[in-house]
């Protein structure tokens, strides 16, 4: 069994190493992006830069926050239940994009020429789309494993294997 804290660590981090190569990209790097991002990649407008890489990397950020306090000691009351659910919300959006965007790319329901590169694709088949059902399985487990305390103290049990 994992030791209490460890899904919501390994989330934490998990949101932080994506984090990581967002700002590389909103700082003008280039390596690894065309691949993920297409021709936005060559244009970079003001839009994508803002929104699609410094606003991806400070969510990140807010998710590495989550994936701490999901570690750390309980919450009581209301707190505690918020940070639950809003793991449970992380581990629902990352699952549904990772299942979404690879059934959309194996199955080719478009019908139409779509400005997807074969690199482009196979990159997302084999990195991108892995990588969010990872982290959505890391905030799943840390979700599942946090329990709200309801009294005083931290609300850890005494036997660390029970959930």
């Amino acid at each position: 069994m994992t030791r209490p804290g460890a899904w919501g660590r390994i989330a934490c981090v998990w949101a932080i190493a994506f984090a990581v190569p967002h700002f590389h990209w909103g700082m003008g790097g280039g390596r690894g992006l065309a691949v993920s991002a297409g021709p936005l990649a060559e244009e970079r407008p003001l839009w994508f830069v803002a929104v699609g890489l410094w606003g991806v990397g400070v969510l990140c950020l807010a998710g590495g926050v989550l994936g701490w306090l999901l570690a750390g000691p309980r919450h009581r009351g209301p707190a505690g239940w918020v940070i639950r659910a809003l793991g449970w919300c992380a581990c629902a959006v990352l699952s549904l994009r990772g299942i979404a965007v690879e059934v959309l790319l194996l199955i080719d329901t478009s019908g139409r020429v779509v400005d997807v590169s074969p690199e482009q694709r196979l990159w997302t088949l084999l990195l991108w789309n892995p990588w969010f059902l990872v982290g959505g399985l890391a905030f799943g487990l840390a979700a599942w494993r946090f329990r709200p305390s309801e009294r005083g103290g931290t609300g850890r049990r005494a036997d660390p294997s029970v959930p």
